[in-house]
């Protein structure tokens, strides 16, 4: 037996030794490996210590799964160190009491309902284990905890926590017993052969030190056979010292709950009186929604990292059904991926109509339309005449927490006051026809599982064909131009324009001057004219301006005005004076004034006045409270020699709330070499509450050479308690050597809530050669910047001991620098798995430049391939910059092959350089897909053939 037990123990060591060899590998903290296995971080660190318990077979598989190892080696050492860890469990003896240790539990196993989808674990009766987010404390858990210290101080308590479904009882029950794993309870949850049935038959055998979970207790105590005998042997467990402590602990609906308390009408039965006595003043209500106390404390966990919980408040925030959402997330995915295929369809098309942009409430017949090209043709030729209807009974089925994954919902009338001319009783227009609700969760799944894929064909037919909504027209027109279906943008725009939607004119005019119809466009854009929407025209005039034509642009600008649109001048004008045309600006402004609207002319004459120096005109804007025209004021007058003119103009700032003509004449000043004057102006300004003019002007003297200058100004900053002086002190202070007071002052600002003080030394220290006192202040420092200046130090020392390590361990508390560092050195190794595992993580975070990064490293060394995946990758985490300009280096090598497949790819999920932000070298809409399809795609990827615009309602 001894030998058994010491091979157990080393299969146990080893084990655990493999498991975390294998987290280190991947580059991962114990809860990046929690949340990537989907199991909690407790289980996780029992796992990887050789002093836990033995990590159940569903956690061991999880865990291989996520670090790569081999998993019939990782089962054969759980099984040895299983057997010795419960010789008798393993003989088949079976005499032990009730239950195993808490710490061998899953909460799944328990049944706490997951909120994430299940991993993919592969194998035979191998359980998928399910995520959970991070606990938020309510109430309750306040009861929970009472009992749990009586519980360790040798009391016997019961708690049955009573709610509605999917509120967080059994959660709330799982976190509360974690204390007494560590403490080496056991838990017993009665379940086989029935619930009722194990109960009854082990109650009498639980030693203490035992959580007995009874949860959804109505299987238990409402037994009809012996719920009643349940009842009273439980009540026997607690109230007996000698078989103490145990904690009993329960969940029930509140239906149970008040059936249980319900006294007996006279002469009538009294079922359940056992089960009353039990429950009297040990039930604790759990609230269906989370307060603002439990909202906040969630926002937090989301703000640092957990993704569950951040996606679970942005669809629940409002009613506080955080828990609801959770819950019902996983059996919504479940129900999603086992669909039949038309009620899939319907999901698929009603996930599409969200991310493009379509209001809450989807109209049924639109989606009954739509479905038809998400079906496969077998799946096509199977339907029946009534499967629109069965589809849509079979999503409306609810899951845990009340919600449905697609169900029908009524529209609220418009609740407004009537027109003047409206007769007030007629009735409220009824809706087009029935319209659906998606779940927000499937919405978001669909997001992110379908942002790169454009809908098919059936879906812009079926959106043309029955949307009613200007609203909804517009913005899938929007969505079909982004991603270059322009044959659909064109109908859609019309068809909103034939419901009453002057605006998408302009669109259509733009959309044909970008097509070179120039006369297509003007007709378009006369349109919106003749119906009184000459911005239309407008909007026009800019777009020719801003293309370099000129004189199309300003035709246009005229036609605009004479139709009560003089502001398309002004804007012209504006465009030219930045152009630096000012010749063509003034022009333009003074035809904008003699059409009433002079602001633009008064802004140019402003701006000359400005250059010149006009003291009249500077003097009406000053007086107009314009803080430049003072400055500049005050410099006139200090370049002229009237000091006292330019000091008093000064304090007329200081006046109007402003201290920056101070600011500029002390620099003057100092300039000039009267120092004195210039630091008596900085003190000034000082005193009336901004110690920046102090600051900047240490900056000049420091340049200059007078260090003792500087540091006095900053002192004076420090004094008044200036945290920006306070770190430039200290640098200045380790620049002329007084190391000691350097360092002391930036303990105090690194206290104060600025560490980036102790960094700025450790740089000035790095920078001096004095490594050894760098490194010291870096740890000092602390945080993942310090730590990954401080591995980036060594390596430019030539020094590579613990690099490694040091941003390994600033990667774990989330610094994506230190994940971009460790992603390129793995990279650079030809370790591709575990750099892309890095740049996942960071891109997790939200910092998607690791990946990147990556991508351009793979583009140099030729592999277009590998670059390509990381790009996609990237643009489906909202980062289009690689794939943009990998898009851009394949047209300027004329790999028209590969320009095309990237660009195909681009305009699938939108048109990249709007989702980017970015200010490209290049307009990849007009010099890559406009080249590439002139006529635009149709919605399966194929080039469409040359079409003509309908105007003013016929074809051209």
């Amino acid at each position: 037996m001894h030998n058994e037990q010491g091979a157990g123990m080393r299969a146990a060591v080893e084990l655990g030794r493999r498991l975390d060899e294998g987290r280190s590998r991947a580059g991962l903290n114990q809860t990046q490996l929690a949340k990537r296995a989907g199991l909690a971080r407790a289980t996780v660190n029992q796992a990887l210590s050789p002093r836990g318990p033995v990590p159940s077979v569903d956690t061991v598989t999880a865990l291989s799964r996520v670090l790569k190892l081999r998993l019939d080696e990782l089962l054969r050492l759980q099984r040895d160190a299983k057997e010795a860890e419960n010789p008798d469990t393993a003989s088949g003896a079976g005499a032990g009491a009730p239950g195993r240790p808490i710490g061998q539990w899953e909460p799944h196993e328990l049944e706490v309902h997951p909120a994430g989808s299940g991993t993919d674990v592969s194998g035979p009766g191998v359980p998928g284990l399910l995520s959970l987010p991070g606990y938020v404390p309510r109430r309750h858990d306040r009861v929970l905890a009472d009992a749990v210290r009586d519980a360790v101080a040798g009391r016997s308590r019961i708690v049955v926590l009573v709610g509605t479904s999917s509120t967080g009882k059994t959660r709330a029950c799982w976190e509360a017993v974690q204390p007494l794993a560590e403490q080496g309870w056991r838990l017993w949850h009665p379940f086989d052969p029935t619930r009722a049935e194990a109960a009854l038959a082990e109650l009498g055998r639980v030693e203490p030190r035992t959580v007995v979970w009874l949860n959804e207790a109505q299987h238990y105590l409402g037994d009809r056979a012996v719920g009643e005998r349940i009842s009273a042997a439980v009540h026997r467990l607690v109230v007996e010292k000698e078989r103490g402590p145990v904690l009993v602990l329960g969940t029930l609906w509140p239906e149970y709950a008040h059936q249980y308390a319900a006294m007996p009408q006279p002469n009538g039965s009294d079922p359940h009186s056992r089960a009353r006595e039990l429950l009297a003043r040990c039930t604790q209500t759990v609230p269906d929604s989370f307060d603002t106390e439990a909202l906040a404390f969630a926002a937090v966990l989301a703000e640092q990292g957990d993704r569950l919980l951040a996606d679970a408040l942005t669809r629940a925030r409002e009613g506080g059904r955080v828990t609801q959402d959770l819950a019902g997330a996983p059996e919504l995915l479940r129900r999603f991926e086992q669909a039949t295929p038309p009620a899939r369809a319907l999901l698929e098309a009603a996930m599409d109509a969200r991310r493009l942009g379509m209001g809450l409430h989807l109209p049924q017949a639109f989606l009954t339309d739509a479905a038809s090209d998400y079906l496969s043709q077998h799946d096509y030729d199977h339907l029946t005449d009534d499967w629109a209807e069965l589809a849509y009974a079979e999503l409306a089925q609810p899951v845990h927490g009340k919600q449905a994954p697609m169900r029908r919902t009524s529209l609220r009338p418009p609740r407004r006051p009537p027109a003047p001319s409206a007769d007030v009783g007629a009735p409220v227009s009824a809706s087009a026809g029935p319209v659906v609700l998606l779940a927000d969760y499937l919405e978001q799944h669909g997001r992110i599982t379908r942002s790169l894929l454009c809908p098919p064909a059936s879906w812009w037919d079926a959106a043309h064909t029955h949307l009613t909504r200007v609203e909804d027209l517009r913005t899938l027109a929007q969505a079909a131009e982004d991603r270059h279906r322009l044959q659909w943008a064109h109908y859609l725009r019309h068809r909103a324009l034939v419901l009453g939607d002057t605006t998408v004119l302009g669109l259509l005019a733009v959309a044909r001057e970008e097509a070179e119809d120039g006369e297509g466009a003007e007709a378009f854009a006369q349109q919106a004219a003749d119906r009184g929407g000459a911005s239309v025209l407008a909007q026009l005039a800019e777009f020719r301006e801003r293309i370099g034509n000129r004189a199309g642009s300003e035709a246009l600008a005229q036609k605009a005005a004479h139709h009560g649109h003089p502001a398309v001048l002004i804007r012209l004008a504006q465009l030219r004076g930045e152009a630096g045309d000012r010749v063509g600006a003034e022009a333009l402004a003074q035809q904008a004034a003699q059409l009433g609207d002079s602001s633009a002319l008064a802004q140019l004459r402003w701006e000359n006045a400005y250059r010149e120096g006009d003291e009249r005109v500077l003097w009406e804007a000053a007086e107009h409270g314009r803080p430049s025209a003072l400055v500049r004021l005050a410099v006139l007058r200090e370049q002229a020699g009237d000091r006292d003119g330019a000091e008093a103009l000064a304090k007329q700032g200081v006046t109007h709330g402003t201290t920056i003509v101070l600011t500029r004449l002390a620099e003057l000043r100092e300039e000039a070499g009267d120092s004195e004057s210039a630091e008596a102006l900085a003190g000034e300004a000082a005193v009336h509450g901004s110690t920046y003019t102090l600051v900047h002007l240490a900056g000049i003297r420091e340049k200059s050479g007078d260090w003792k200058g500087a540091a006095r100004l900053l002192q004076q900053a420090v004094d008044r308690s200036d945290p920006i002086g306070r770190i430039r002190l200290a640098e200045l202070q380790e620049r002329m050597g007084e190391r000691d007071s350097a360092e002391s002052l930036a303990r105090q600002v690194a206290f104060r809530g600025r560490p980036d003080a102790l960094l700025c030394l450790a740089r000035l220290r790095k920078d001096s050669g004095n490594l050894p006192a760098a490194e010291r202040l870096f740890r000092q420092a602390g945080g993942g910047i310090a730590l990954t200046q401080l591995a980036e130090m060594r390596q430019e020392a030539g020094d590579d001991t613990g690099v490694d390590r040091l941003l390994q361990h600033a990667a774990d508390i989330g610094e994506t620098v230190a994940m971009l560092r460790l992603a390129v050195m793995r990279e650079e190794a030809g370790d591709r798995g575990g750099a892309e595992v890095l740049a996942q993580l960071a891109a997790d975070r939200g910092d998607t430049i690791p990946m990147t990064k990556l991508a351009a490293m793979r583009e140099e060394a030729g592999d277009m391939e590998g670059a390509e995946t990381l790009a996609h990758r990237a643009f489906a985490q909202g980062d289009s910059s690689i794939l943009v300009r990998l898009i851009l280096n394949r047209t300027t090598t004329g790999d028209w092959e590969r320009v095309e497949n990237l660009a195909r790819h681009a305009a699938d999920s939108g048109h990249p350089s709007r989702r980017s932000g970015l200010i490209l070298p290049t307009d990849l809409r007009k010099d890559v897909f406009l080249r590439l399809w002139p006529n635009g795609l149709d919605p399966d990827g194929t080039p469409t053939p040359p079409w003509q615009p309908f105007i003013a309602g016929t074809p051209s």
